[in-house]
């Protein structure tokens, strides 16, 4: 699968801009704020409906500007192109488009255009809280399995309305186990759905994550990933029950899988207090890398990869190993970004890969 054509309207700094793109690698190169991320967060929406890093899609839209449109042009497994377009409006929902047909639901366009962005923000992975780590994981899994993320969304759903009523229960002085026990039989039962996907994922993810790891660190560190749940040690009917007086005194829903998240460690220690910039940022685009694979091996066929800066702070050696592995044939196509054109030049004019370069600005809003 792979990008073939790629046009935005009043996205961003983007007054108009129309590209065609190499099926393998893809390189933006320029100063910082002339609009290279942009472009991959203009990706990112097709795949995902959404932008990588502002989720007010209006604020997306150019300064001064009524909408914004993204429009892009697919090959996947040698059929003929699908078509996906994205277009924002001021003061209206959000319409995406595949081959022109409108999507009812945008969550049934997750999964069709698979992509793996890696850039700076993801340290937030490891540093924010455990609602980051969550929603990495949902992601994911979504990405190929259509069930986990309705189910997902009902069970956010059952939650909201679980603590609605936990916190009238309050406001009115009053309990009624019967309305109660209708949400906590959803809540069991999505509950324990979510959790075996989980965990099924992450047994099958945390060894490819560790041998990403070693060839990017050289093997001189061990590290390590933990799935942290009410369920690993309970049955979530039991976890209910026990943990009813505290629901109702807190007013909300304790326990259950939305309290889920990763413990990551490096040679035994949490990343998060002892690991270093270098280590950490190793840490999250291994993660990304199998992703990357895990993705690939279910879906059948290579993910879009997107890599957003992720050079700045490494070594020459250290950038031409990871370019060198995302070029072979393991992987598809490939977006880069990086400030200095001489140096990832200089690589790929030692390599036999199909590459493109995009020097910007190409033609940003003025």
């Amino acid at each position: 699968m792979f990008l073939h054509k790629l046009s935005v309207a009043n996205f961003k700094n983007y007054e108009l801009a129309d590209l065609v793109f190499s099926d393998k690698i893809n390189c933006f190169t320029g100063n910082n704020g002339v609009g290279k991320t942009n472009l991959l967060d203009a990706i990112h929406y097709l795949s995902f409906c959404k932008s990588y890093f502002n989720p007010a899609d209006t604020q997306n839209i150019r300064h001064n500007q009524d909408f914004f449109a993204i429009n892009g042009s697919f090959f996947r497994n040698g059929d003929s192109p699908d078509l996906v377009q994205c277009i924002q409006k001021r003061n209206q929902r959000k319409r995406f488009l595949l081959n022109k047909k409108e999507y009812e639901r945008l969550s049934d366009h997750i999964g069709h255009f698979p992509l793996i962005m890696i850039s700076p923000y993801d340290r937030d992975l490891i540093n924010e809280g455990p609602e980051v780590r969550r929603r990495y994981i949902d992601s994911v899994i979504s990405q190929f399995d259509k069930m986990y993320l309705d189910d997902l969304i009902q069970y956010n759903k059952v939650l909201l309305q679980r603590n609605s009523l936990l916190k009238a229960f309050a406001e009115k002085n009053f309990y009624d186990k019967t309305q109660l026990e209708i949400w906590d039989e959803q809540m069991i039962r999505l509950g324990r759905l979510l959790y075996e996907k989980r965990s099924r994922f992450l047994e099958a993810f945390i060894p490819i994550f560790q041998h990403y790891y070693t060839y990017i660190s050289g093997g001189i560190e061990k590290v390590g990933v933990r799935y942290d749940s009410h369920l690993c040690d309970a049955v979530m009917e039991d976890l209910i029950r026990d943990n009813l007086h505290r629901d109702r005194a807190a007013q909300s829903s304790t326990v259950g899988i939305h309290k889920d998240d990763l413990e990551f460690t490096l040679d035994g220690y949490l990343v998060k207090k002892f690991g270093s910039q270098g280590q950490q940022k190793s840490f999250v685009v291994a993660i990304k890398l199998a992703q990357f694979d895990y993705t690939r091996n279910i879906k059948g066929y290579k993910p879009i990869l997107l890599l957003d800066d992720v050079f700045d702070k490494l070594d020459d050696m250290r950038v031409q190993q990871l370019i060198s592995m995302v070029s072979k044939h393991n992987f598809g196509q490939v977006f880069i970004t990086d400030t200095s054109e001489d140096r990832i030049r200089r690589i790929f004019d030692a390599m036999d890969i199909d590459h493109k370069f995009f020097s910007l600005p190409l033609n940003p809003a003025i």
